[in-house]
């Protein structure tokens, strides 16, 4: 979580035709008149449905690396540590998609929401472990500071932004190490966890353990904060918000196209050049973080979402809504948020290999053209929002 821009009012624009690649205009059919069904009130109970299952898949998702990370550190050994790895980035292809559902001040990102302890970044490692050069940095190298979730989130984003202690990228720290490699991630020894072999292993060991219990916790209240059938939770007042919760639903979509995607985590890395400004550095996951925010966009605006199981859950839409008032326009809202999702596919690992070198290089290409199908897609979405009534929103723009 970088900070963001200053909160714009942005009126209605014009937008020129982007056509999608043809696999993916295959798979999103082209906008038609609105059915009956696509009324405000069904869309944004719809949008509710598809906001409770993309924070149950992340759940689960997590609950698995919870899984995975206890078997590792029970006996630590390179097929347990490969194990946690991949659990991580498997949950990360759906946490992704629900950032889709912040900007807003929902659950996830009012004033007491939890997203800074689950996704804040970038992150500086000296904070939490010893990094080359100083083997005795972090939390977990000074036995006097307790490792407990209440302790760590109070020291999550303490003292600086960039003192990030929890959530997904303290774990891929932990998992990965420093990132020292040009062509590879990040590349830490199972043996820092193992007693005998490295200072403070037991820590460790409980750092990681710890850290990925709070952030199922902070999970699983997201879960509860949109779960059906409750009288005061925040999905029965979104349902019943009408006009507002449509939106908000537009602006979560405006403001991760524009400020925070093709914003902070595009721009800012491409015009430093900078592997610490990328998202998922420790990793290289930074290419797929980009694919699953394009697809949350995609997901709300289609009102259709893949499930972890396969399964695939839809309903009445945004897009359906502005086609009812303006066919076109709506058909023309898709294409572009396709083009966005095939633009960031588009986008190749490493990401800190992207954006090195000239405009010319290619990778700053690929990265460039990601940026430009976001911002013009998030243009189209405040002249949808228009169309449907919405003449304002409130978004997030970049710097």
């Amino acid at each position: 979580m970088k900070p963001l821009a200053l909160a714009l009012a942005v009126s209605t624009l014009t937008v020129p035709l982007f056509a999608p690649p043809q696999a993916l205009a295959q798979q999103q059919p082209a906008a038609q008149a609105a059915p009956a069904a696509a009324t405000p009130a069904r869309v944004v109970a719809h949008y509710a449905r598809l906001v409770h299952a993309g924070y149950e898949d992340s759940l689960a998702g997590a609950q698995e690396l919870q899984k995975a990370i206890a078997a590792f550190t029970a006996a630590p050994s390179q097929a347990g540590l490969e194990a946690a790895r991949k659990a991580w980035l498997e949950a990360r292809e759906f946490y992704g998609q629900t950032e889709a559902f912040r900007f807003y001040g929902g659950p996830i990102d009012d004033d007491k929401g939890p997203e800074g302890r689950i996704n804040a970044w970038p992150m500086d490692e000296s904070y939490v472990d010893s990094v080359e050069g100083n083997p005795t940095a972090g939390i977990i190298n000074d036995r006097k500071v307790k490792i407990t979730k209440q302790q760590l989130a109070g020291l999550n984003e303490k003292d600086g932004e960039e003192n990030i202690a929890t959530g997904w990228h303290a774990i891929e720290f932990l998992l990965w190490g420093q990132d020292l490699s040009e062509t590879g991630p990040g590349n830490r020894s199972f043996e820092d966890f193992v007693d005998g072999k490295t200072r403070n292993a037991d820590r460790r060991r409980q750092y990681l353990t710890v850290v990925t219990e709070l952030l199922v916790d902070d999970l699983r209240f997201l879960v509860r904060a949109w779960a059906p059938g409750q009288k005061n939770n925040y999905r029965a007042k979104f349902e019943r918000g009408g006009n507002e919760s449509l939106r908000r639903m537009l602006v979560g979509l405006g403001s991760l196209s524009r400020g925070e995607l093709a914003g902070e985590r595009l721009e800012v890395a491409l015009a430093s050049q900078d592997q610490e400004d990328e998202h998922s550095c420790f990793s290289d996951n930074t290419h797929r973080d980009a694919v699953a925010n394009a697809k949350g966009i995609q997901n709300v605006w289609t009102g259709s979402y893949q499930r972890r199981d396969g399964s695939t859950l839809a309903g009445p839409s945004l897009r359906d809504l502005v086609a009812a008032k303006n066919a076109a326009l709506a058909e023309r809202a898709t294409a572009q948020i396709a083009a966005s999702v095939a633009a960031t596919e588009g986008i190749q690992a490493p990401f800190d290999r992207e954006i090195v070198g000239g405009k010319d290089a290619p990778g700053r290409q690929r990265v460039q053209k990601a940026i430009d199908s976001l911002t013009q897609q998030s243009k189209d979405i405040v002249e949808a929002a228009g169309a449907i009534g919405i003449t304002r929103l409130t978004l997030v723009n970049p710097e």
